[in-house]
């Protein structure tokens, strides 16, 4: 059973046709680049989200893509269908309009969208980047039937102090939240149309993010909070990540620094690879981004209710043929599922706990050394021209991932192979064979 966690922190929704500057507003209000920008029409297509604080009061900000309240286009119908859902679960709204384009048609739709939504709405009549007076153009904008509207350059920051007074006097009382532990925050990374926005749709029960057959239909990296039993998850869902040769739209260099990003901050990176294609030299970029950050990663193979003529053998030399084209990451555990069946989406979810419960895990030095002395027994630590290897003391230096640190005599001697040995020491005692981790040499008195 999944559920959506209900957030009490007020929502704020920036709404408005394309490219009037809804995404540079939002940036400038939260005071991050957090929304790609771009002259290109279309270029935010999900909800983005983010806390805002006025006044000493906070807030989330929701940015969408633009409304085309009459469009055939798939992208632009679908967009309209994320603002929507932006709108109805927000407690006031921004309506963004272009002061060098005057009102347009598509304005007078949305305005008539959002007075039948009931919502409280603020117009912001952005691109008014003048000072004093607004020009006369300006005035054409109470047409719209919306109240008195605010002028704004979203560029300069100017008016925006006004704009948020204006939030601030049509939102309800602020209702206060209990703290909440710390979720497990997931990034779902893979190359463009994996099915990285369809997992996330099964988990969270709703079109969180646009699905859609065209590849890179993801560009922002996207938060969805769910509650799963007693543990709480944060996913996020990242733009498909494209070989650098691709990345030749702005919007696209963007996006991947989205994902980058996105990793950066999870705790667990779920690897989506599409079980209908099997292992490109892509998804291992993906994975070995996530590697080298040290992340707890789960490799899920996904589509795999479109595998066809499937015996009781396919699985499991699928698996082999896979650990041979991860042997870099031999941690990383496998799960077969369809983001569309929900094939798995259980063991997915076992999986995801387990291996952040052992990247997390904290070991006393004490039981460390009584390993390391029981390993050193088992197995002599090397010699070299009269010299044997001493190790002295083992003890954790930190988590996430587990970082140990070894004292010996000599960091020469302390060969690759033995290194090894020990590593495999650490994974077997105590129970970290699906975690990425770190040891590290050094010599007595460093």
């Amino acid at each position: 059973m999944y559920r959506r966690k209900e957030i009490k922190m007020q929502l704020v929704a920036i709404v408005g046709r394309p490219n009037v500057g809804k995404s540079t507003l939002f940036n400038k209000l939260v005071g991050k680049r957090l929304s790609i920008v771009d002259d290109t029409p279309g270029v935010t297509r999900d909800r983005i989200y983010s806390r805002c604080e006025w006044l000493n009061r906070e807030f989330m900000l929701i940015d969408t893509g633009g409304i085309e309240p009459k469009t055939d286009d798939v992208i632009l119908a679908q967009m309209r269908e994320q603002a929507m859902l932006a709108i109805e679960s927000a407690d006031c709204i921004i309506f963004v309009t272009d002061l060098t384009t005057g009102v347009t048609a598509n304005d007078s739709d949305v305005a008539a969208m959002l007075t039948k939504s009931g919502k409280p709405v603020v117009l912001a009549v952005n691109k008014d980047d003048s000072v004093g007076e607004p020009p006369p153009e300006f005035y054409e904008f109470y047409n719209l039937g919306l109240g008195d509207p605010i002028a704004v350059s979203a560029v300069h920051g100017h008016g925006t102090g006004d704009l948020l007074d204006a939030v601030f006097k049509l939102m309800p009382p602020e209702e206060t939240e209990p703290e909440d532990e710390e979720a497990i925050k997931v990034a779902v990374i893979g190359k463009p149309n994996v099915g990285k926005s369809s997992l996330v749709n099964l988990i969270t029960g709703e079109e969180r993010s646009i699905v859609s057959d065209i590849a890179g239909t993801t560009r922002d990296a996207v938060d969805s909070e769910v509650v799963r039993g007693e543990d709480k998850y944060i996913f996020i869902d990242t733009a498909g990540m494209r070989r650098k040769a691709k990345v030749t739209e702005n919007i696209e260099h963007f996006s991947v620094l989205r994902a980058l990003m996105a990793v950066d901050r999870a705790d667990v990176c779920v690897v989506m690879i599409d079980a209908t294609i099997g292992f490109t030299e892509q998804d291992s970029k993906v994975a070995g981004y996530a590697h080298d950050k040290g992340k707890a990663c789960v490799i899920a193979v996904n589509k795999w209710d479109a595998v066809e003529d499937k015996t009781d053998k396919t699985m499991s030399e699928f698996t082999k043929k896979l650990q041979t084209d991860f042997s870099f990451m031999s941690y990383a555990p496998f799960v077969f599922i369809s983001a569309k069946t929900g094939q798995r989406i259980d063991k997915l979810f076992e999986l995801i706990k387990l291996v952040r419960e052992q990247h997390s895990r904290r070991i006393s030095t004490g039981v460390l050394n009584d390993m390391l002395s029981y390993a050193t027994s088992r197995v002599q630590p090397p010699s070299d021209k009269g010299k044997r290897l001493k190790l002295y003391y083992i003890t954790q230096a930190s988590t996430n991932p587990p970082n140990f640190v070894v004292f010996c005599n000599n960091k020469e001697l302390f060969h690759y192979s033995y290194q090894r040995y020990i590593e495999n020491q650490i994974r077997e005692t105590f129970g970290l064979d699906k975690t990425p981790i770190k040891l590290s040499i050094r010599e007595r008195g460093e």
